[in-house]
């Protein structure tokens, strides 16, 4: 049984570890919270109170964090996986976080002789459970070729972005953007069709089922039509910092993006008013409710 670490057990990162353990991996595992690790078969994980124990003795780690700042602590902070992540082993990283960050953490793990891998996914909790997310990645050819079964163990597909390493983190940032502005346009079309005397959930299933027959709107498209918000599987706070790694990147490369300021301030203002904790889609449909007088 190989063992490899795992660290990040949120609404993602829980199920993927389920995932990985049914694949025969054995796991060390480190999360903030460390009652998450509860969920899992405790015969196969191994408990761990720092990255750093997380990666030891290890021939690869995976990441599941929030953010840039949280990711970048984890790989070179004191405890952090480079202090123990052994010679040629690979750090898979699979949180949503900028270009920048990527190339900051390769640079590093190069330096101590060791290999990082861009590898975001696409995919709700329900897609991870189920093992239906899609996987990009992109960095050392060598590393993707070894860590291949391991991200087989995960998701329907697994697709290369080439070497440059931040390559994975852009196609994630903009496929991100292209997922909220179909919540919002969504948000939009059924509140304009409710103060239109219309069933939302029709005009929804409708739509999920002809035009855009699509697991995006018809997911999402349920899930708004329904003001299903809860269990909150996606924070918005972390919607508003992947709608701003988008607009970073607009900035960065001189790349107008007008829909792009709208989902941010979209964003921004659920944050403002304290729904930060809610389920992204909440922000967003509630958003366009209260602009609408509903």
């Amino acid at each position: 049984m190989m063992k490899i670490g795992f660290i990040g057990l949120g609404n993602m990162g829980v199920e993927m570890a389920k995932n990985l353990i049914t694949a025969g991996y054995h796991l060390q595992v480190y999360n903030r919270s460390s009652g998450k690790a509860d969920e899992l078969e405790q015969t196969a994980i191994t408990r761990c109170k720092t990255p750093a124990e997380a990666a030891a003795n290890v021939p690869a780690v995976i990441t599941m964090l929030s953010d840039d700042e949280v990711v970048t602590e984890t790989v070179i902070g004191t405890d952090g996986i480079l202090q123990t992540l052994q010679q040629g082993g690979i750090h898979i990283s699979m949180s949503t976080i900028s270009p920048n960050a990527s190339e900051k953490m390769a640079a590093a793990h190069q330096k101590a002789g060791s290999k990082y891998l861009a590898s975001p996914v696409f995919g709700r909790p329900e897609a991870a459970a189920a093992k239906r997310l899609w996987i990009c990645v992109s960095g050392d050819k060598e590393a993707k070729e070894s860590v291949q079964p391991i991200l087989e163990a995960l998701g329907q597909g697994v697709i290369d972005f080439g070497d440059s390493i931040g390559g994975a983190n852009v196609v994630k940032i903009v496929g991100n953007f292209m997922i909220f502005a179909s919540v919002e346009m969504m948000a939009e079309a059924f509140t304009l069709s409710e103060k239109q005397g219309l069933d939302r959930a029709q005009v929804a299933d409708f739509f999920g089922s002809t035009l855009f027959n699509a697991p995006i709107y018809q997911n999402y498209g349920k899930l708004i039509a329904t003001k299903a918000y809860e269990p909150v599987r996606f924070k918005a706070k972390l919607g508003y910092k992947d709608v701003s790694l988008a607009f970073d990147l607009a900035q960065q490369s001189g790349t107008p993006m007008p829909i792009g300021s709208a989902l941010l301030n979209r964003m921004l203002t659920a944050v403002a008013k304290g729904w930060g904790d809610r389920d992204c889609v909440e922000a967003f449909d509630r958003g366009v409710a209260e602009d609408a007088g509903l």
